[in-house]
This record gives C-alpha cells, sequence and structure tokens, in this order.
C-alpha cells in the first residue's frame, strides 16, 4: 500500500514537472527579443524607437497585440525569414518592460 502511494506521488510530481516544461518552452526570450526588437522594428519606428518601445503599452496591451501579430499594421513588412518563435520573444520582450511592468524600459 505505502508503495502505491509513493508510486502514484511519484507519477504526479513527474506530470507536474513536464506540464511546468511546456509552460516554459512556450515563453519567449526577452534577451533575444530586445536584440529582435532592436534589428527588426527600429528601423520602421524611427532610430531612437521614441514611437514604439516596451514602455509605450501596459503589458495587458502587448499581450492583447501580440495574440493575433497578422492584425498588427505593420505585419506585412516583418522579414520573411522571422519566425513564430522569434514573435514570441519580442512579445516577451515588450511585455516583460511594459510601462506597469516593475521594470519599465525603453528600447535603447
Amino acid at each position: 500500500m505505502r508503495v502505491k502511494i509513493m508510486a502514484l506521488i511519484t507519477a504526479c510530481l513527474l506530470i507536474l514537472s513536464a506540464i511546468g516544461l511546456a509552460f516554459a518552452a512556450a515563453e519567449g526570450n526577452a534577451r533575444k527579443g530586445k536584440f529582435l526588437f532592436r534589428k527588426n522594428c527600429r528601423t520602421c519606428h524611427g532610430a531612437s524607437a521614441s514611437d514604439i518601445g516596451p514602455d509605450s503599452r501596459t503589458q495587458a496591451e502587448w499581450l492583447t497585440i501580440f495574440s493575433n501579430p497578422a492584425a498588427i499594421p505593420c505585419y506585412g513588412q516583418w522579414p520573411e525569414e522571422m519566425t513564430e518563435q522569434d514573435q514570441m520573444d519580442i512579445s516577451t520582450y515588450l511585455h516583460d518592460f511594459a510601462k506597469d511592468s516593475p521594470t519599465p524600459a525603453k528600447c535603447s
């Protein structure tokens, strides 16, 4: 009986760990997103990115915007080689440093 309970607990922990890893893999990389934002977005949004940057929107606004990237006005001008992961990285960067985040940042 005790062995079965331990096996059940171990199985539950493994399942929860797998779910946690799946969610972690689904997130973007903010550091890479900052690089990609500078490389791909600043060319159209000004040399200083003064009209758009992480602190130009709230976290909720960035989530809404990137929930449907094809609806973003400049989407058609994005490089063809930009992958969904690249988009997620940029979205994570903008979200993590939004004006209502604990560490708001301008794109510099």
